[in-house]
């Protein structure tokens, strides 16, 4: 009889085994849908610049100023939000961010003074969307992620794209049609709509679920509170400012957002219609760049994975510089298909340098990595700040964007060199360039 028993048992086939989706994708869905609530914030700089000049005739250096302020806080407190997402939470720092910046773009509905936009957009909506910045995502990608890191990187990344894409139509219509404060409400119900979701849906760590981070051979427990959010972002910034690495990738990235944030998020708008053409046209190919910016930068993630990522960023520079060379030939009152081409180009390049400077801030940094690469973040903020302002100023001056564009390419030609200087990590030190 046991015989028989055992060999039925042996007959009988596997009990199938039910394939669960990892937790850890459902977290990285909720970030993508706040990255996209959120980034309609990130639209609307460069559709305010001329309603304002109309409006209030303040100069558009002026406004530049106060783009800058906001550009260069967005990147100033992403270190400090990543180590306050350490020590109070993901949720909590996400949550009270977006109601920050909803607060900061009502209140410019009233505004009748430049310091008022200074404080409005500058200040408050600068904070709020430096807690909100990529280290949000690298913080989201370390915790939860151990295996395609890069692609995961390269998903949220392009989020911020994606809202671009579904906001900039929306808001140019919308001020085109109305008036820019309409615009400014649009923003803050955008950010406060995805509060509900960050609150109730988006984990801290895969340890509150019980689970294992993705790709992960062991359970991970989650570590304990880190007191000292501050100093601990200046310890780990102190730590890394003696390394060669940190350097040539605070420069690169501080060109990267000079050339894309500060540059072409900014103005592109007014430059387009410097040349007569339609701001809503200006607009709408201002969002195609989001639509190519997530294929470029999943694909960049993807290539992350597989290529050295130094190499990857000296041909996304250097294709980037290329490309702007060639703008000023290019804008004129109707669109063309050059211009068409331009749009697609930079839009797949934009920022696919994010994922590879990941992947080399975790390669010489480890755990302090997304710390690391919130003061890198910085450095492209800063960089943004800097041709926010300076772009404006020159277009008072010059009367035209010219001289920016040919600038803004010979900076990416330098980005690019620096990238390749990038040495290794070997052994157990960092690597000093």
């Amino acid at each position: 009889m046991p015989q028989t028993t055992e060999a039925a048992a042996v007959q009988q086939p596997p009990k199938q085994t039910r394939v669960r989706v990892h937790r850890a994708w459902f977290v990285a869905a909720v970030t993508f849908v706040t990255i996209i609530g959120a980034a309609a914030f990130r639209s609307v700089p460069g559709l305010l610049i001329d309603p304002l000049h109309v409006e209030f005739d303040w100069s558009r250096g002026t406004i530049g100023a106060a783009v800058s302020v906001n550009l260069a806080l967005y990147g100033l407190t992403a270190p400090f939000a990543a180590a306050l997402m350490d020590r109070f939470g993901i949720r909590r720092v996400v949550a009270v961010a977006l109601t920050v910046i909803a607060a900061g773009s009502l209140l410019t509905v009233w505004m009748t003074e430049a310091w008022q936009l200074m404080l409005c957009w500058g200040l408050l909506v600068g904070l709020g969307s430096g807690s909100m910045a990529l280290a949000f995502a690298a913080t989201v990608t370390d915790r939860w992620f151990t295996a395609r890191r890069g692609l995961v990187s390269g998903i949220l990344t392009a989020a911020s794209a994606s809202g671009q894409l579904i906001f900039l139509p929306l808001l140019s219509w919308i001020i085109d049609r109305y008036d820019w404060r309409p615009a400014a409400v649009t923003v803050a119900l955008a950010a406060l709509a995805v509060v509900p979701f960050v609150w109730l849906l988006l984990h801290d760590h895969p340890a509150d679920v019980g689970q294992k981070p993705y790709g992960a051979a062991e359970f991970v427990p989650k570590p304990p509170p880190v007191p000292g959010a501050a100093r601990r972002a200046v310890t780990v910034l102190l730590s890394a400012v003696r390394t060669g690495p940190f350097w040539l990738l605070a420069g690169t990235f501080a060109i990267c957002g000079a050339s894309t944030n500060g540059l072409i998020q900014t103005h592109f708008i007014p430059a387009a219609h410097d040349h007569h053409m339609p701001v809503r046209a200006a607009a709408s190919l201002l969002a195609v760049i989001g639509v190519f910016d997530v294929v470029g930068t999943i694909a960049s993630g993807w290539f992350t994975d597989r290529f050295e990522p130094r190499r990857l960023l000296a041909v996304y520079y250097a294709l980037r510089g290329v490309s702007l060379m060639f703008l000023p030939l290019l804008l004129g009152p109707a669109v063309h298909p050059p211009m068409v081409f331009f749009i697609v180009f930079y839009g797949l390049d934009w920022v696919a340098t994010v994922p590879p400077t990941l992947a080399l801030c975790r390669e010489h940094y480890g755990e302090d990595s997304a710390i690391v690469f919130g003061w890198v973040l910085a450095s492209h903020q800063v960089g943004a700040a800097v041709v926010a302002f300076l772009g404006g100023v020159a277009r008072d001056t010059f009367g035209s964007y010219d001289v920016v564009w040919y600038a803004s390419g010979a900076l990416c030609a330098v980005a690019a060199l620096m990238a390749l200087v990038i040495r290794r990590r070997t052994g157990g030190e960092v690597a000093v360039a």
